[in-house]
């Protein structure tokens, strides 16, 4: 009997998990499906231990650990703690884009291949970003408040207050993995020319996809729109800055669904107030939530929304599935496609046979 937990929460629900697993795997009585069920996105994320974005339950999570193999999840925490108390734990799927919710070097040290979920929220958080865009250049919401309010803004027609369009304007995207890709595609739909700074990128990629790369500071300098789609790292924390933010066209728009920690927020209020930042749209934070207080809720011209660019039933489905063939490879003693820590790849294959071998003997 091999023990898998399906870690779920309010999004990607443990039923999700288990009914995915099952339709890829021949099971015949020899898996136990344990779920527990986490609080996010009721509760929001945050560090714990030595990882970040997770739910902090390791008490409760360490309780669902009990002779389980396989675990798949979107915000469990593994830390080392978690580890030391789960020796029997031999595979983790994160249903996530990156597994930072998850201590790489324990689950290295411990034995446990880490699998994840690249572009599960690729569509969604693409479509979203151009909302985003559209929204804060055309004052979408700033007006349906007023109008809700009593106030007929009659002066956003006005030459001075008008909006700009997507059609002829250039747009630069900082970041071209999957969701810039998606969002360069339906830009140029619109008529925008695209331009990217990626230096992990690759440069025939982006050639073939008719867009131009470019180093930072050009294309600061050159987009009348900026979105961000990097990962963030030590490298690219703050990648945008008091500094290089004046480099951007007056009256520019800014546009962050990626991760707080890519945008220095404050010098946004200031270069909104004076016209330099021309709006602001974001769904995402450098702390989530802001607390009361946050100097860009009183800023003109911001679009704000709650992380919700990956909220799609598609997203939570595919999510799921992902992981779920990962877990069905690994039943079959197959390599898993999408691998965090490799390196434990070196030690699977005792461990993957004698897993295996005792399923058959029971």
């Amino acid at each position: 009997m091999t023990r898998i937990l399906a870690a779920g929460d309010h999004f990607v629900a443990p039923s999700l998990f288990i009914d995915a697993i099952t339709a890829r795997t021949a099971d015949n009585g020899s898996l136990h499906f344990a779920s527990l069920e986490l609080p996010w996105p009721l509760e929001p994320f945050g560090p714990v231990g030595t990882v970040i974005e997770a739910s902090d339950r390791v008490p409760e999570l360490i309780s669902a650990l009990d002779r389980v193999e396989i675990v798949v999840t979107q915000m469990a925490p593994f830390t080392a703690e978690v580890f030391d108390a789960a020796p029997n734990l031999r595979f983790i799927g994160v249903c996530r884009g990156g597994p930072v919710n998850v201590d790489l070097a324990a689950a290295t040290a411990a034995g446990v291949i880490v699998s994840f979920a690249p572009g599960r929220n690729a569509v969604a958080a693409a479509e979203f970003t151009v909302g985003l865009m559209l929204s804060a250049m055309r004052r979408v919401v700033t007006t349906d408040h007023d109008l809700k309010a009593g106030n007929w803004r009659g002066d956003y027609y006005t030459y001075d207050n008008a909006g700009i369009e997507l059609d002829g304007a250039t747009v630069g995207l900082i970041g071209y993995g999957a969701i810039g890709r998606i969002v360069s595609r339906v830009l140029r739909a619109f008529g925008s020319t695209v331009v990217t700074y990626d230096p992990y990128a690759d440069p025939a990629t982006i050639a073939a996809d008719g867009v131009e790369s470019i180093a930072l500071d050009q294309l600061l300098r050159r987009s009348s729109v900026v979105s961000l789609h990097a990962r963030l790292t030590p490298e690219t924390h703050h990648m945008l800055n008091a500094e290089n933010l004046k480099l951007l066209p007056h009256g520019a728009i800014h546009v962050n669904g990626a991760r707080g920690g890519l945008l220095d927020y404050a010098p946004l209020p200031a270069l909104l107030r004076s016209g330099a930042l021309g709006a602001l749209a974001l769904d995402v934070y450098d702390q989530e939530p802001p607390q009361p207080g946050w100097p860009l809720f009183n800023a003109p011209n911001v679009v704000m929304t709650p992380h919700l660019a990956g909220a799609t039933r598609q997203t939570a489905e595919r999510a799921a599935t992902i992981v779920a063939d990962d877990v069905a490879r690994f039943l079959r003693g197959e390599r898993p496609l999408h691998v965090a820590n490799p390196d434990v790849l070196d030690v699977l294959a005792p461990l993957t046979s004698g897993i295996r071998t005792g399923r058959a003997a029971e």
